[in-house]
């Protein structure tokens, strides 16, 4: 067996990285799924997992790590690490041609000596990979939940021990609540300020007037949330399923929209009644847009200026009239 370890990815790394990624999903698709092109399995293939610009946002914004077999990258690890001790395999990925050989052991080994304040590890697998189901459990993971896509593994660490700063041991029922009902629970006026929430069902709780500077939100179904009157300055929205969202009365000044699509289906975006002077769409597929009744002063279309374009048509339209 040769050396195995793993170092943290960097923006140089982004395209091999991209490269291993799409080869691996690729060949998980085509394992898994084969000819089936009418079966989408985000697990197998997850959004973004071809494209250089989600691995530079992954390298930036989580926990990104190459794997090194002999000194060679031959694989990535993309974590979320939350809260005090709870963490997140979002991807694991290694070469065809290096899987065998006992490196994905290795490597999970690595991620928890990395992190020893984690004491849960949690990831999702497709339903149809039915060796990562031997692999997980192999490691220590046990299943939590399933669909008919989906598979959910979580992984407990030593019971009763939270490292923070130097090591020491206390009882976890010293700083955790955990299996009780807190439903119908009002709760005003509170510090809850560093609180780690996790397998928390909060659906349908209410959030007002209250200071959540520095949250996190990871791996949480929001749907049917409400956020209104928000100040949402420097935040990071990214990675998200917005599929037939809706946002209104919204100031984007600075927004920066990239490396976004309209979903499985297709579904049409609406821009109604907003002020988006002096924007820029760059490399976008604009096909069948319309743009009606809007302000079109000193816009621009691959440099040609739009109102020399409807002056243009409207003198052509004047002399077919003639």
């Amino acid at each position: 067996m040769g050396t195995v370890k793993i170092e943290k990815a960097n923006m140089e790394d982004a395209l091999i990285l991209t490269g291993l990624k799409k080869n691996v999903f690729d060949t998980e698709k085509e394992k898994w799924l084969g000819n089936q092109e009418d079966i989408v399995d985000h697990n197998i293939q997850p959004p973004g997992y071809d494209s250089i610009e989600m691995t530079k946002y992954m390298i930036r914004e989580l926990n990104y790590f190459k794997i090194l077999y002999e000194g060679m990258l031959v694989g990535g690890l993309i974590l979320t690490v939350v809260g005090k001790r709870h963490g997140r395999v979002d991807r694991i990925f290694v070469d065809p041609s290096y899987q065998g050989k006992g490196i994905g052991t290795i490597v999970m080994g690595e991620m928890e000596s990395e992190y020893p304040e984690v004491m849960t590890w949690e990831l999702e697998t497709s339903s149809r990979q039915l060796n990562n189901h031997r692999f997980y459990e192999k490691m220590g993971y046990k299943k939590i939940f399933e669909t008919d896509d989906e598979f959910c593994y979580e992984k407990k660490m030593k019971e009763g021990v939270f490292v923070q700063g130097e090591s020491r041991e206390i009882t976890i029922q010293g700083d955790t609540l955990s299996d009780e009902d807190l439903s119908e629970l009002q709760v005003e006026y509170s510090n809850l300020n560093n609180i780690d929430f996790y397998g928390i069902n909060g659906s349908y709780s209410t959030f007002s007037n209250s200071n959540l500077m520095g949250a996190g939100f990871n791996n949480c179904n929001l749907s049917e949330s409400r956020f209104q009157n928000i100040n949402l300055q420097k935040a990071l929205i990214a990675d998200l399923n917005l599929s037939q969202s809706e946002l209104a009365h919204v100031t984007l000044g600075g927004v920066h929209v990239h490396d976004t699509n309209l979903g499985e289906k297709n579904e049409h975006i609406r821009f109604e009644r907003c002020d988006l002077h002096g924007s820029k769409l760059d490399n976008c597929n604009l096909n069948h847009v319309e743009i009606a009744n809007c302000d079109v002063t000193r816009m621009k279309i691959n440099g040609i200026s739009v109102e020399d374009l409807m002056k243009a048509y409207e003198s052509v339209q004047d002399k077919r009239k003639d």
